[in-house]
């Protein structure tokens, strides 16, 4: 629980019950989940204080959302140089459409996108769908 509660503290995030119970969750995923997939996983979860949770990590950087077309946001943990005033973890993120789930790919970066002058850029989001590499075989 030390090292949970120092990744919470590293992000100026107070360590409590229900913050460290989701954080151990995340960590344990091998791709992006809903507000719902962690409410069944964590059986003895309040929805409000689940979402007031993940809103609080994504405020600080630890998670970032994934919009893989399905209508559905997903939470996925973010790369350690994200923070409160920003995420920088600009990676492509890959929609299975057999098994339905969704992977960020944090070595696959975006490419850098030239904006016309007086654009200014918010947020940048690449979603790639087909078969995952169990789904493939």
């Amino acid at each position: 629980m030390k090292e949970l509660e120092k990744l919470l503290q590293d992000k100026q995030i107070k360590p409590t019950a229900m913050r460290l119970v989701v954080l151990d969750y995340l960590l344990k995923q091998t791709s992006a989940v809903s507000l719902t997939d962690m409410e069944v996983s964590l059986k003895k979860t309040d929805r409000v204080t689940l979402y007031r949770t993940v809103k609080t990590f994504e405020e600080h950087g630890l998670v970032h959302r994934v919009e893989d077309g399905t209508g559905v946001t997903k939470f996925a943990l973010c790369q350690p140089d994200c923070t409160a005033n920003g995420h920088h973890d600009l990676h492509i993120h890959f929609y299975c459409t057999n098994c339905k789930e969704t992977h960020c790919l944090p070595r696959t970066h975006i490419p850098e996108i030239m904006l016309p002058n007086g654009y200014k850029r918010r947020e940048i989001s690449l979603l790639v769908k087909g078969l995952c590499a169990t789904c493939k075989q």
